[in-house]
């Protein structure tokens, strides 16, 4: 898989003319959503790069992020006129990245694309990487395949316009950067003010998320190995987000992935030691910044379902990315479905949720 190209944008228009000039092209189109369409299309529209590109508008939200939605970008493509030499430009958050990625990666047997992430989100964690996608069957991300844009277009400006549900879903992904590459960086993620954000700053934390990203898939493409440690919260967080999806409450991804966080850091003590101390600072981030994810005990069993469907299973057994320490990754850790139950126990005593009647896991009580 060729390395793709990571733009810290200081002037979009320049940055985003020479990347376009680096991919001769016959026509070009620009993929966006109803939120981008009204917010970031404004931004981009005057630039004479793209003043001749077809647009093509799609719905908002992850429950768009399906097959049918991808078989209307391929027919506008096709009823545009596009062939296998066009350029499409994905300007969104990560449910663009995703699907406009997998529809220039199949139409024609794989066109080129460019990715301009406009949420904390698509920034750190969608856009870069290769992985493209739809939602399926009920399951995360189900269809896919790895194909990495030319180049990711990363201007920080655009998070001015994110509300804080948003910028907190994309610093989840952060968090879990932190906590796979090392102490200092976890720390100053924990000591970020979102009462008095200094977008400076931010952009500062994004650059050295994108290359501890940048730096695992270079040496993994295809997580096939160390790959997997960007799964870290991803195993019960997909589940999380599919029951959500299926009872028809869907939630950020990011919310998810932090909830998930607290589950597989539990694990990661109870397994491989992680510090019990570095555990419950991590939880009470967490539940400062991202509330409860509600279920109860009587949907464990539909959690477990969906976490045996996860891609990074093998021969049925259940994979989890684990940790020792900060940066001190274990990949392909099992665990029993009984082990699994105890997790949720655990999650809802540290989140204080009182929506089960289950057992108490063992002590590591956060109070």
């Amino acid at each position: 898989m060729s390395k793709q190209e990571v733009i810290i944008c200081h002037n979009l228009e320049e940055n985003l003319n020479k990347a376009i000039n680096q991919c001769p092209h016959d026509k070009l189109f620009v993929l966006a959503d109803e939120h981008t369409r009204e917010l970031c299309i404004p931004v981009v529209s005057e630039f004479d790069c793209i003043k001749n590109a077809h647009f093509i508008y799609i719905g908002a939200e992850d429950v768009h992020k399906n097959l049918e939605t991808l078989a209307y970008v391929w027919k506008e493509l096709g009823d545009k006129g596009a062939s296998r030499h066009s350029l499409l430009i994905n300007l969104g958050g990560g449910m663009v990245t995703d699907l406009g990625g997998f529809a220039a990666s199949t139409f024609k047997r794989g066109i080129k694309y460019i990715n301009i992430p406009t949420t904390l989100l698509a920034m750190v964690d969608a856009s870069v990487g290769g992985k493209t996608g739809i939602n399926f069957n009920g399951l995360k991300n189900e269809i896919g395949v790895f194909s990495p844009a030319e180049s990711v277009l990363i201007d920080a400006n655009f998070l001015k316009s994110l509300d804080i549900r948003n910028l907190l879903s994309g610093y989840a992904e952060m968090l879990k950067h932190g906590l796979i590459s090392t102490h200092d960086h976890w720390i100053e993620l924990l000591k970020f003010d979102f009462n008095n954000i200094d977008y400076k700053v931010l952009q500062t934390l994004v650059g050295k998320s994108v290359q501890i990203k940048e730096d695992i898939v270079e040496q993994d493409p295809f997580e096939r190995g160390i790959r997997k440690a960007l799964n870290l919260g991803h195993t019960v967080g997909h589940a999380f987000e599919s029951l959500a999806l299926e009872t028809q409450h869907p939630i950020l991804h990011g919310y998810a992935v932090a909830w998930g966080i607290v589950c597989e850091l539990y694990f990661s003590h109870i397994k491989t030691g992680f510090p019990k101390d570095k555990l419950r600072q991590t939880i009470l981030f967490v539940k400062e910044h991202y509330g409860v994810m509600p279920f109860n005990c009587k949907q464990y069993e539909r959690l477990y379902e969906f976490m045996k469907h996860d891609k990074k299973n093998s021969a049925g057994i259940i994979n989890f990315t684990l940790l020792t320490e900060i940066g001190n990754i274990q990949i392909n850790q099992s665990a029993s479905k009984d082990e699994i139950f105890e997790m949720l126990d655990f999650y809802h005593e540290s989140m204080g949720c009182l929506l089960y009647t289950s057992p108490s896991p063992r002590d590591l009580s956060t109070s």
